[in-house]
């Protein structure tokens, strides 16, 4: 339950700390005493946004605090998050000047997702202009899972649900690459078969640019060798034979002047290398051969060659590789997005039979509890004055599987006899919403879990004998929970196992906000205060008396 409230510098209130009980606690006070600014305090616990213009005094934080009794049901919470757990657990949330806000569990700073994850199973606050919830699917089937015990089946269920849906994006994604991806892959299996036929691994490119210049000019290179060692070869005039008289008259020139030795022994070396170019050219010679055929197999490699260079934008063979083997890569993986694809299909059909099962448990438990729901409802607004209402829930079979099963509900109504029921958000009056919203209330408050629920003048409206089942009803309520209501009817308030006063004061020339807890006889006043106005009349205080019993 909550225990106390801690408000610091946030709109009217300067400080305010109050100490709450179980059970019913009331909150009373005057139109613009405050009540609304402590509930705008409360829901920044709840994670609501914080705005910087809450602040009161600008160049000082503001700061909400709670604190609440726990049980160790909460243990697992606090261990998932890795939270110290304290029975006595401080919730706190504060507001910097800059407009930034921090909020703490025990101390220890927390997300935002984690604080609301927390105070949304502690504390639900429902404000009078909040009956529009009432409308919503999600609402309705909370009412109605509540009283089939579905909450562990919903729990799976929409846990399966959250990985189902997660499958379906994840396979759309990939199914629209693989799309995109086939538009071009007829181009890219082309170019990837243009270049795999070319065998790029066995191709030398300059050697290839070699082999081509000599074919194209074997005529010329097979003439001028042929010239070449005629030169050498010629008797009496060729080089050679005059290189080989030569080094023999510098061979005996060189046994009579050891002066000569070493340039006969360069000449000899010169020589020797001669003859070994003059056999090298014979072998060259021998190997040129004017081959049509192999000079058009040559160019036609050089030109396709080529034309990838321009095609590809590229200038050596190596950047022809890279792509070559980037679309194999990308060939590759198309295959293996279609194998993932498959293997999502598998999960997702696999995940579908999950989910039917869950929502086939979740539907027959919801269809049991209905006529459960309509003699709760209907005999709870009997009490509350709409003796003629009625109400039932509608559940309709989809095709597809949606957060809550594979069904959407429909929460019928109608205030009176003779007439057809009709979807509650088109059926009901302004008066009735309230009234139809905390029977609903008191349904969820017996198979909900949660510790605190408040009120926030759900009783608007009405008056009388209605005002006392009101009263009634809601100390009902709080045998099962704490219950905390803000109210301006004498009998609600009569009711209260501890009662509260929202006031307004002038403090050193400024208006500020906080609340009291009444004893006995300040709360005897407070009701006839609600009963007789302002001047407290002897009858309202006997009324007051009454109501108290």
């Amino acid at each position: 339950m909550l225990s106390r409230i801690y408000i610091k510098n946030f709109a009217l209130i300067d400080t305010l700390e109050v100490s709450l009980n179980n059970g019913l606690q009331v909150i009373t006070g005057e139109t613009g005493a405050g009540k609304s600014i402590i509930l705008g305090a409360l829901r920044l616990i709840l994670g609501e946004r914080a705005e910087a213009k809450s602040i009161s005094k600008s160049e000082e934080k503001s700061i909400v605090e709670t604190e609440f009794d726990l049980n160790n049901q909460f243990k697992k919470f606090f261990i998932e998050n890795d939270l110290d757990y304290e029975h006595q657990t401080i919730i706190r949330r504060e507001i910097l000047p800059s407009g930034k806000s921090r909020a703490f569990i025990n101390d220890v700073p927390v997300t935002l997702d984690v604080l609301k994850e927390l105070s949304s199973k502690l504390i639900d606050i429902h404000s009078q202009f909040e009956t529009s919830n009432l409308f919503t699917s999600e609402y309705q089937f909370k009412i109605i899972d509540g009283l089939s015990e579905n909450k562990k089946i919903i729990e799976d269920y929409q846990n399966e649900f959250s990985d189902f849906q997660s499958l379906k994006i994840q396979l759309k994604k990939f199914q629209t690459q693989l799309s995109e991806n086939r538009k071009e892959s007829d181009y890219k299996e082309f170019l990837l078969n243009e270049l795999e036929e070319l065998k790029l691994d066995d191709v030398d490119y300059e050697d290839l640019q070699n082999q081509l210049s000599i074919q194209e000019n074997a005529e010329m290179i097979s003439e001028n060798l042929v010239q070449i060692l005629s030169r050498f070869h010629q008797e009496e005039v060729g080089i050679l034979s005059f290189f080989n008289e030569a080094k023999n008259k510098l061979s005996r020139i060189s046994e009579v002047s050891g002066s000569f030795s070493e340039l006969d022994e360069r000449l000899e070396t010169s020589f020797v290398e001669l003859k070994d170019i003059i056999s090298e050219l014979e072998n060259e010679s021998e190997r040129i051969e004017i081959n049509p055929a192999n000079l058009a197999i040559l160019v036609e490699l050089n030109n396709k060659i080529n034309a990838l260079f321009l095609k590809h934008n590229v200038s050596d063979i190596n950047e022809l590789k890279e792509l070559r083997d980037q679309l194999a890569g990308e060939k590759k993986g198309a295959s293996e997005l279609e194998d993932y694809i498959e293997e999502l299909e598998e999960n997702i059909s696999k995940k579908e039979k999950i989910l039917q099962s869950l929502a086939e448990k979740l539907s027959k438990n919801r269809k049991k509890s209905i006529s459960v729901f309509i003699k709760k409802a209907e005999d709870l607004l009997k009490k509350l004055g709409l003796e003629k209402a009625r109400v039932d829930i509608e559940l309709q079979d989809t095709t597809e599987f949606n957060a809550f099963g594979k069904e959407n509900i429909q929460l019928l109504f109608q205030a009176n006899s003779g007439f057809p029921l009709k979807p509650i958000q088109t059926a009901i009056s302004g008066g009735e919403r309230s009234r139809v919203m905390l029977a609903v209330k008191k349904i969820i408050a017996e198979s909900d879990e949660l510790p605190t629920l408040i009120l926030d003048e759900i009783d608007t409206g009405v008056s009388g004998k209605v005002a006392e089942e009101i009263g009634n009803l809601m100390r009902e309520m709080a045998t099962d929970m704490q219950l905390i209501v803000i109210s301006h009817l004498a009998q609600v308030a009569a009711k209260g196992n501890d009662n509260y006063k929202v006031v307004k004061r002038d403090i050193s020339g400024k208006t500020q906000s906080t609340i009291i807890p009444l004893n006995d006889e300040e709360k005897l006043n407070e009701i006839a205060q609600l009963l007789s106005g302002s001047k407290i009349t002897e009858a309202a205080l006997a009324q007051a008396k009454e109501l108290i019993g």
